[in-house]
């Protein structure tokens, strides 16, 4: 991160970003009905319109450098004007993973020239980014993907397919990540391009999953062209561009990002969970055993953001390495998948006969159908575990047969 340009202390910067989200952002209307993110186009709309407004205002990538339209503060900063914009309406959708995860790639592997293009314009919301990373073929092993990008001169032409994009189809340019050299072993002959979505070539689908929600996508790529000059980071160098984003990935899901507009859910279908609300509605609000288990989860929170800010803290101080980002990432998902636990635990069986699409304890049922995924996004917990072990506690690495051999002599099922 680049050194901050103070001009104002914490106090009176939180005065003026007080009385400028008065005067200039609109309130959060509270919202009943859940709408599964995907299924309405209009909340991308808004989020570039609300972004436009925070940019024109002085507060749009508050910890981005001011060279590239950031504002150049400290994370205190920002941590002050989210706190602030609580109950105001907020780009949240711009979080992840245009905001905290590709935008940062491309401020810390970027040529000067990509970072003047299109930084300015994310901050500004004209360009919304999304990641083509996982494939159909891969699972978790992401450097034994097979798309394939064979240049010819000043072009590259790209062929294979990615899946489970987030948002993908809301999104102009995608970070994507693919096989330049085959003859080398797999983390070193592969290449990070940022390519339009809409390129000729590019078919687009959405993928529908169980509680309703299209906002994953997947992706296929015929005869791409990609010009030379949209390579971030160096040709066959793409693991180190790969690996710097799946440290602001971890970063981002674990709730340690700088680089967010505000803070909360991404969209109505992930509002905030209300345990209290649940016992109340079930006629369990006095009950011992039901109040111990609300106690239980926001005693979880609160250590959630005490680990958050000590490891973040420790990472920026180079106190920690930047791999223990993956500690954030799995108490985030330890955290998630216990709230559920929890929130069906006192829903009962209301969570099966509830109304569904509604504030309550049907909404328990629909949070426990999508229960694994805490343990998925941004890495599995398993691969996080793994991080922790090798990369910070320093432990022998795990076995793998083909580390160091060429990559077209792996043998692969077909």
């Amino acid at each position: 991160m680049t050194a901050s340009v103070v001009s104002e202390d914490l106090d009176t910067y939180r005065l003026r970003a007080r009385e400028w989200l008065a005067a200039n952002m609109p309130k959060q209307q509270v919202v009943e009905e859940l709408v599964a993110e995907g299924d309405d186009d209009e909340q991308w709309l808004r989020a570039r319109e609300l972004q436009a407004i925070l940019f024109k205002g002085g507060f749009a990538g508050i910890c981005y450098p001011r060279e590239y339209g950031g504002q150049g503060l400290a994370p205190e900063y920002q941590k002050v004007f989210t706190e602030e914009s609580a109950g105001y309406e907020m780009p949240i959708l711009l979080n992840v993973p245009t905001l905290s995860i590709c935008a940062p790639v491309i401020l810390d592997m970027g040529s000067e020239e990509q970072k003047l293009e299109y930084l300015p314009k994310v901050l500004s919301g004209e360009i919304v980014l999304v990641q083509f990373l996982s494939e159909p073929s891969g699972g978790s092993d992401l450097a034994g993907l097979i798309t394939r990008a064979e240049r010819d001169g000043d072009v590259f032409m790209l062929n294979g397919a990615k899946t489970w994009s987030t948002s993908a189809y809301a999104a102009d340019y995608g970070l994507c990540l693919a096989r330049t050299d085959s003859t080398v072993p797999k983390h070193r002959g592969l290449t990070m391009f940022l390519l339009k979505t809409d390129l000729p070539g590019i078919t687009m689908r959405r993928i529908t999953q169980v509680n309703g929600s299209t906002e994953f996508c997947e992706e296929f790529f015929d005869d791409v062209v990609v010009p030379a000059s949209q390579v971030v980071g160096e040709v066959n160098n793409g693991w180190a561009v790969a690996s710097r984003q799946l440290f602001w990935e971890r970063t981002a899901v674990g709730g340690g990002s700088p680089y967010v507009s505000g803070s909360g859910n991404r969209n109505a279908a992930e509002g905030e969970l209300d345990l209290i609300g649940v016992a109340e509605e079930t006629g369990q609000l006095a009950d011992v055993r039901v109040l111990e288990l609300i106690g239980e989860s926001y005693a979880m929170h609160e250590v959630q953001d005490n680990l958050i800010a000590r490891v973040t803290a420790a990472i920026t101080a180079d106190q920690l390495p930047g791999p223990a980002a993956s500690i954030i990432r799995l108490f985030h998902a330890e955290t998630d998948q216990r709230d559920d636990d929890i929130g069906l635990a006192i829903a009962g069986g209301a969570a099966v006969t509830g109304k569904v699409g509604v504030r309550g304890p049907g909404e328990m049922g629909t949070r426990y159908l999508m229960r694994q995924g805490a343990s998925l996004g941004g890495g599995s917990t398993e691969m996080s575990r793994n991080i922790i072990s090798e990369r910070v506690l320093g432990m022998p690495r795990e076995y793998a047969a083909d580390r160091d051999v060429p990559f077209n002599q792996v043998k692969r099922s077909r």
